[in-house]
């Protein structure tokens, strides 16, 4: 290998790469400019959503209880629901969302109740509408709230403390400080976005210095100079990685500053105060989770190198990296399921152990044993596409083929 050669290539792919507002707008435009403004309208699109399906006084619909009238007016003088008239298609009603929940009650529900029966409530909502998830927790509070009111009246006509339904009490306490909590959260997240904006950092100049350079014309010229193809091609994979990192670091610090900014535009708007609490960084957890990404982004640069290698032309290649790109994110979903812990065997797994590592040093939770096997075989995974992409710019058969 001839460095001062493999800068010289590096610095003019750079350049010819810069120089393409293509890639700008990849690298630059898309993580700083875009990425953030979608986050923020999304946001807060969410949050208004939110804000107004809590507020709204929900229409629901009252089957049976003709002859109840105790419950009837009680549900009437909560004020939490706009109660219309009964409907036999009560149930299209709630999944055309004309209507937000509705509930069926035995004709005698007091009666039954004044005589120690067990009447039946049934709650009829749409269970991926908000708002009828919204109504159907408040009809299930009401009628629990009314369920302990009768038993506490039960009680006391027979003289029994009320205490005798809570012989002991039970608390949790998360024993975890409320930076782990989100680094194990964040930890699983993180890995799975790093690895795809990986991917999407070096499609386009992989594919541009390889095939773009076969439908140029400019391949067969760069082939003829006096430069050994290791050369060549680290000069050309060092063009992609670069671009491929700072895509990556560009768009997640984009992301943490869009979140905290966030965090503040919507902090008066969650009614969940705790999430605040829990959405922190651990900045040593995150400087982990790079530099175990780092053979990971050289493996994933390789790949892409090599197919704009083997492709014919620049469509080609992105015809390739789509199936390409699910190929390599569906390694890191084990990540993402709850119970998945790391050892020995998934250490040695690509991309799914530095994912699984990644969840763990967000977490606090250092396992040297494991990290350094993890690194040291994605190392040696990355070291093989290299080599494999060194190969491949050997062969001529491969490059030019028809």
């Amino acid at each position: 290998m001839n460095w001062r050669m493999i800068r010289t290539i590096y610095g003019k792919e750079m350049r010819d790469s810069l120089r393409d507002y293509r890639t700008i707008i990849s690298m630059i435009a898309v993580p700083v400019l875009v990425i953030p403004l979608l986050m923020l309208g999304v946001g807060s699109f969410a949050v208004k959503s939110m804000a107004k399906a809590q507020g709204e006084v929900p229409r629901i619909m009252i089957i049976g209880g003709e002859n109840s009238s105790n419950v009837l007016s009680a549900l009437r003088a909560s004020g939490a629901f706009r109660i219309v008239p009964a409907a036999a298609d009560f149930t299209n009603q709630v999944a055309q969302k004309k209507i937000r929940a509705a509930v069926r009650l035995p004709s005698d529900f007091d009666a039954m109740v004044q005589r120690g029966e067990i009447p039946e409530v049934n709650i009829y909502q749409f269970q991926t509408d908000v708002g009828s998830d919204l109504a159907a927790t408040k009809l299930s509070t009401f009628f629990r709230n009314l369920k302990d009111a009768t038993v506490r009246e039960r009680l006391k006509d027979r003289k029994i403390p009320t205490e005798i339904l809570q012989p002991f009490t039970i608390e949790q306490e998360n024993v975890a400080p409320p930076a782990k909590v989100g680094g194990s959260i964040l930890g699983r997240i993180l890995p799975y976005l790093i690895i795809t904006l990986c991917l999407t950092g070096a499609i386009y100049p992989a594919t541009d210095v390889t095939a773009g350079e076969k439908e140029r014309g400019t391949m067969e010229t760069i082939l003829c100079c006096p430069v050994a193809r290791i050369n060549l091609v680290l000069g050309k994979f060092l063009t992609v990685f670069t671009i491929s990192a700072a895509t990556v670091l560009l768009s997640l610090s984009s992301l943490c500053a869009t979140f905290e900014v966030a965090k503040t535009i919507f902090a008066h708007s969650l009614t969940r105060k705790p999430i605040l609490n829990i959405a922190t960084i651990d900045v040593v957890g995150l400087s982990g989770v790079f530099v175990m990404m780092v053979p990971v982004a050289v493996m994933l640069s390789a790949f892409m190198l090599m197919v704009g290698l083997f492709s014919k032309s620049f469509r080609e290649a992105q015809s390739y990296a789509g199936p390409l790109m699910i190929f390599m994110i569906i390694p890191t979903l084990p990540a993402l399921l709850p119970g998945t812990e790391l050892n020995a065997k998934l250490a040695l797994v690509p991309l799914t152990n530095v994912s699984l590592a990644c969840g763990e040093m967000m977490s606090g939770i250092w396992h040297w044993n494991y990290i350094l096997l993890i690194f040291g075989s994605a190392s040696v995974y990355a070291a093989l596409a290299l080599a494999a992409a060194v190969w491949m710019f050997h062969r001529e058969g491969v490059i030019f083929r028809s």
